[in-house]
C-alpha cells in the first residue's frame, strides 16, 4: 500500500483525467474517513449519524472539490465540511423531534443511551452529558482539542478563528465540565 502524499493527491485532483481525480479522492477518502469519524460521532454521538454524516461529508468534498482552493489544507477544508454537516444535522434533528430548548440537552444523551455501539458507563455518559451542555463553539472546540489532539493552530484555522480564542474556549469548556461533573 502506498503512502498518503498529500501534494501529489492534490495535483491528481485538479487534473482532467477523471481516471486521476477519482483515484485522489478515494486515497482521501482512505486517508481521512477514520478521523472524521471520530470528529462527528463525538458531536452527534450515534454510531449510524455519524456513518451517514461522514458519507454527506464525502459527497459534498466530491461534489465541490473544484471549489476548494488550496488557501487552507485539505483536512482543514473537510474538517469545516464535516463540522457543518454535523451542526445542520443536529439542528434539523431537533426541529424534527420537536425537542425544546428547556430539554434540548437530554435528547442526545437519550439517543446515545440506546445506541448499541456505545460501550461508556455512567461516567463517560456524565461526561458526554456535559459536554452536549457547553455552547455550540466550545463543544467543537473541546472536542476537537480533547478528543482528537487537535493544535490549537488547526482548530483556529479550521473555525477562522485566532488561536487565542480556541485556547480561551477550551479553557471555559473544560472549566464547565469540571464544575458540571463535581456538581453531580
Amino acid at each position: 500500500m502506498k503512502l498518503y502524499n498529500e501534494e501529489e493527491t492534490l495535483r491528481q485532483l485538479k487534473s482532467t483525467d477523471i481516471n486521476l481525480q477519482k483515484n485522489a479522492f478515494e486515497q482521501i477518502v482512505s486517508f481521512y474517513s477514520d478521523k472524521l469519524y471520530r470528529q462527528i460521532r463525538k458531536m452527534v454521538l450515534s454510531h449510524d449519524d455519524a456513518n451517514d454524516l461522514l458519507q454527506d461529508t464525502f459527497i459534498k468534498a466530491w461534489k465541490n472539490v473544484n471549489l476548494f482552493r488550496g488557501e487552507a489544507k485539505l483536512s482543514s477544508w473537510l474538517y469545516r465540511i464535516a463540522l457543518n454537516e454535523s451542526i445542520t444535522f443536529l439542528n434539523k434533528q431537533r426541529t424534527q423531534n420537536n425537542v425544546s430548548l428547556d430539554n434540548k440537552d437530554s435528547f442526545p444523551i437519550e439517543k446515545l443511551e440506546s445506541d448499541s455501539y456505545f460501550d461508556g458507563d455512567a461516567l463517560q455518559l456524565k461526561l458526554q452529558e456535559a459536554i452536549f451542555k457547553l455552547p455550540e463553539k466550545q463543544k467543537i472546540i473541546f472536542n476537537m482539542r480533547y478528543y482528537g489532539e487537535m493544535p490549537y493552530e488547526k482548530i483556529s484555522e479550521i473555525l477562522g478563528t485566532s488561536v487565542g480564542t480556541a485556547k480561551a474556549s477550551y479553557h471555559h469548556a473544560v472549566k464547565k465540565i469540571e464544575d458540571f461533573l463535581n456538581l453531580n
